[in-house]
């Protein structure tokens, strides 16, 4: 990486900044990270498909998991792009699949939903660095800029499901006005076994979307990195000295030359020889330095390391665990190291130790749950211990005297709902009509308790009588409330020997003692 050959200018920026940077470096190379990205998503996402597809869900939900396998290519573009080495299409592709050597299960299990993800990447990537390195390198850059990289995963989130909806807004806008649309399509995709394609051709829409955003929030992340590191190792000087070095380097020999030509203009005379002078002591670099200053050079030093030890120079962390000794140095013997042994056993008891970790939360988790069944299981016992005083009386709701603008309680009802219906039906069908199915509601809400509003709609009410388990009572009341919504809102009369029907039944459901 030589810092001359950067395409942008090398200087400390707020992290807002370096997130405008980052989507314009991502706007320059637009074509090459999105093509590279779709060659790269677009085929895993049809391999999934195929062999779920009576699953789409589950093919999406993989889909979105194993996004951290496709950022790492705009990565590799983009650090390379930003200093002059723009790689071509099939390079970038061919280099790929090395990229996913590198810590991929801990990218896929519990570094997946870190909010970092972008910020941090380039470390293991571009840095190599793994483990105690990656920690120790990441408590560093961690500092600063952290609250940017998690507000770019929040926004960027976001941003992915307003351009997922967007797409999907589009498709419909898009049908021709002569198709007989009816919103009610959304309600049957996820039943009807024959419509899985639509939701394949959703979870494509997102993979359109992701390849828009995805790009670009990899070229944001890796902007404040660079810009952390600009920070931290003064790139900016760094580089304004590179400069003066190259401006200086030409004139270095015509100033060299000039000096050789002053030096032979001076008379011979001037040039005497000095007696040798008896050479001085030299202080050794251990021994005691500017002792006539206020701080010696042994207390500089003292206080220079004591400084270097803290942070943020350095962040020591406590790891407890189960480890073998070192190795005392041996003589290797032909064929094997000395400390192969140890090494491996050493990682076996790391291993033992994660499990052991592992193994922790599940029982915390497994107490933690059990607790709450057996907070669950006897929550009506310990209500006794815990209810107020002020809660000791049920509060008893008031039923409903008004359903749908009509009366239904049982004051303004005759003795006889099915006499009197009769006897209204041949001159006045509306008002007999009208009294049967609100006798049908006020008997709902009397016999059954039925928890019936004021501000529930008729099919809410319907929806309420199905849960009763009567499959009588909800005949008859889908029946009635077909009549009724036909009578009052389409003025279409029922047959003649319809309104009899209902009300024989109406005293089968009501009249003959038939009570919950």
């Amino acid at each position: 990486m030589r810092l001359t050959d950067a395409s942008i200018a090398i200087r400390p920026r707020p992290a807002w900044e370096a997130l405008d940077l980052g989507v314009l470096l991502a706007g320059r190379h637009r074509s090459l990270l999105m093509l590279s990205w779709a060659l790269v998503t677009l085929p895993i996402l049809g391999v999934l498909s195929l062999v779920l597809w009576d699953y789409p869900s589950v093919v999406i939900a993989l889909f979105w998991w194993f996004k951290p396998l496709y950022e790492r290519l705009p990565l590799w573009i983009l650090s390379r792009a930003l200093f002059g080495a723009t790689p071509t299409l099939k390079q970038a592709l061919k280099a790929w699949p090395g990229l996913l050597k590198r810590e991929l299960l801990p990218s896929l299990l519990w570094r997946r939903l870190s909010l970092l993800r972008s910020f941090t990447l380039p470390v293991q990537q571009l840095e190599g660095l793994s483990g105690q390195a990656r920690r120790l390198r990441l408590a560093v850059l961690c500092q600063a800029d952290t609250r940017a990289a998690r507000c770019l995963t929040l926004a960027g989130a976001h941003l992915e499901l307003v351009l997922y909806t967007a797409a999907i807004m589009l498709v419909y806008v898009f049908m021709p006005r002569q198709m007989d649309v009816d919103w009610s399509w959304l309600l049957i995709l996820g039943s009807d076994d024959q419509l899985l394609w639509v939701d394949h051709l959703f979870n494509l829409l997102y993979a359109v979307a992701l390849m828009a955003w995805g790009p670009v929030y990899v070229s944001c992340g890796f902007m404040l990195y660079l810009n952390r590191r600009t920070r931290l190792e003064a790139w900016d000087i760094e580089l304004v000295f590179k400069r003066l070095r190259q401006r200086l380097a030409g004139s270095a020999a015509t100033l060299v030359v000039g000096a050789l030509l002053l030096l032979g203009a001076l008379p011979h005379s001037g040039w005497a020889y000095a007696s040798p002078a008896p050479e001085s002591v030299q202080p050794s670099p251990q021994s005691t330095r500017l002792t006539h200053q206020p701080l010696n050079s042994q207390q500089s030093h003292a206080a220079i390391t004591d400084l270097l030890e803290k942070p943020p120079f350095k962040n020591p962390e406590t790891v407890t665990g189960w480890r073998l000794p070192e190795a005392q140095e041996q003589p290797p013997t032909a064929g094997q190291a000395p400390s192969t042994w140890f090494d491996w056993l050493n990682h076996l008891l790391k291993g033992a130790n994660v499990l052991a970790h592992l193994f922790e939360i599940l029982l915390w988790s497994l107490a933690i749950g059990l607790l709450g069944l057996v907070i669950w299981r006897y929550r009506q016992w310990l209500r006794l211990f815990i209810a107020s005083p002020g809660r000791d009386k049920p509060v008893t709701a008031h039923p409903p005297a008004q359903l749908f603008g009509l009366q239904v309680s049982a004051q303004s009802l005759p003795d006889d709902i099915a006499g009197t219906v009769l006897a209204l039906w041949p001159d006045q069908p509306r008002e007999a009509l009208s009294l049967l199915y609100r006798a049908l509601l006020s008997r709902l809400i009397t016999d059954y308790q039925l928890p019936l509003k004021s501000a529930d709609t008729e099919q809410q009410a319907l929806q309420r009588i199905a849960s009763l388990n009567k499959p009588a009572l909800s005949d008859f009341s889908h029946e009635l409330t077909g009549h009724w919504q036909n009578l009052a809102y389409g003025h279409r009369l029922p047959a003649a020997h319809v309104l009899p029907e209902l009300c024989e039944r109406w005293r089968s459901l009501f009249e003959t003692g038939a009570r919950p």
